[in-house]
This record gives structure tokens, sequence and C-alpha cells, in this order.
């Protein structure tokens, strides 16, 4: 009899073990950027030290995060695309979106610079020269937040970049740093995020000719799925995530991260409009 109710407590004990994993832990669907730039790596071990839960990571262009939290696969998401995020909201899939932190875009490209965009700072007349020397242009072609960016200058520019395509244009359909890898390789422009450019190591002739263009503005959003539409998703655990993200200890972490002395992200949860 004690055999069988210490067998019995043995078997309690090992199914209760991975459900309580499994309340412990969220996943958050979000963005190359706030991968490869080293951020969540930075970030991620302080909130789960606080809070004992454990994130995974899911991380794609923005669009597809987007469609990652559609489908209930997710618990959050922490994008950059403000248009598209407001259509996940007011589509009923997530939300409130609440603000979080942002950085900068910034047009990278060859030592040579045969467009001769170099210190320019107006970053639709630097994609006309681009465009009007058929440099080579890589994007990322993967409906992220960069590259929703980028198709918006290239608007503002009056440039088809679809008559270029396969010439002097090539979409990669990948993330941000192997299409800083691909740029790398062919001595090409591209529209990269700041922080992943900072944390980017095989620059080769690659650096900065545009920045600091107020259009090249980059504000990064969080929001919780929808429970309602999917009753499996870890609310509580969830909204903890984004509650510690617009604190005071979360944006302290943010303001935290940076490589060789220079800041990569920068909070903003409270600022009105953002």
């Amino acid at each position: 009899m004690i055999r069988r109710l210490f067998l019995g407590l043995g078997l309690a004990v090992a199914l209760a073990l991975p459900l309580a994993a499994q309340t412990n832990s969220i996943t958050v669907s979000s963005t190359t950027s706030t991968e490869q730039s080293g951020l969540f790596g930075h970030i991620l071990p302080i909130f789960t030290q606080s809070t004992g839960i454990a994130v995974r990571v899911v991380a794609l262009g923005t669009g597809q995060a987007l469609d990652v939290g559609r489908r209930g696969d997710a618990d959050v998401v922490f994008v950059h695309d403000r248009e598209a995020e407001e259509r996940f909201v007011a589509e009923g899939f997530g939300g409130p979106r609440r603000a979080v932190m942002f950085n900068d875009f910034v047009i990278v490209g060859p030592a040579s610079d045969p467009a001769r965009i170099n210190g320019l700072r107006d970053s639709v007349e630097a994609l006309k020269r681009i465009a009007a020397a058929r440099a080579p242009f890589i994007s990322r072609g993967d409906r992220s937040g960069t590259h929703a960016a980028e198709l918006r200058l290239w608007q503002q520019a009056g440039i088809d970049v679809a008559a270029g395509r396969g010439a002097w244009y090539r979409e990669v359909g990948q993330g941000m740093g192997p299409a800083l890898n691909t740029a790398a390789a062919q001595n090409a422009y591209i529209l990269a995020d700041r922080g992943t450019w900072l944390a980017f190591r095989n620059r080769q002739d690659l650096r900065i000719v545009t920045e600091g263009d107020e259009r090249l503005f980059n504000q990064y959003g969080v929001m919780l799925v929808s429970p309602q539409r999917h009753p499996h998703v870890k609310t509580e655990a969830g909204q903890r995530f984004i509650d510690w993200l617009v604190s005071p200890a979360g944006q302290e972490a943010i303001a935290g991260y940076k490589i060789n002395g220079e800041q990569l992200f920068f909070p903003n949860a409270n600022q009105p409009g953002a």
C-alpha cells in the first residue's frame, strides 16, 4: 500500500512538472532586430530572474511575427511597424498596443559609394541617387518592419523598385543579419536598423552613409495576443512581461544595453503618442 502511495505521488509530481514549466513560460513573437542586435540576450535574463517566467522568442520579420500572433502561436507580439500593429489591434487579434522604445534606421553602403550619398541626411534623396546610379541595393523583402519602412521611402522617392528587380535591386527574403551579409558580399547599399548594424561583425567594406533623417525614426510596440480569440494564451504571464517592459525596471534594462559604449535602444513607454 505504502509503495503504491509513493508511486502515485511520484506520478502526480511528474505530471505537474511539465504543467508548472508551461505556466512559467511564454512565447514572444518578435522581430529579427530585437534578437540579432542582442537586446533579448541582455533583458530577458533580467526579466526571468525578477519574475521566474521564462521567455521563448520566435524572431521573424514584423509581418510574419504578427501572423504568428493572429494564429495564436504566441502570447505576446513585440514588433516595429506601427501601422501594421494598429491594424492587428483593430482586427481584434490583440492589444492594447504599448509603446516600448525606439531607435532609427540607417542607410549602409560601400566605401566606394557609387551613388555619392555619403554624409547625405535626406534618405529619400539618397534612394533617388541609388536608383539613378543603378547601384546595387539589397532589400530584406520579408514583410518586416524594416522592409515596410524601406518601401515607404521608395514610394516617397517616386521610384518603382519592381522595375529594378533582378538588375540593381535584389530582394533576399531574409532577416537583417543575413541581408547585411549579402550586402557586404556584394558591396551593396541596404536599409538597416541601427541596433543590428552596431551588433553586426561582418561589415567588410560597408559603412553608414546616410543617417539622421526624421523619416528614419523606428518605433517599437508590444501587444498581448487576444485571449478571446485564443483562450490558451497565457494572459497573466504575458501581461507581466508587457508590464515589466514598460515599467521603470524594464525601461532601465533596455537603456542599459550598449555595444562599445553606444546605446542601441531608447525607452519611451511614457511618451504620449509614441
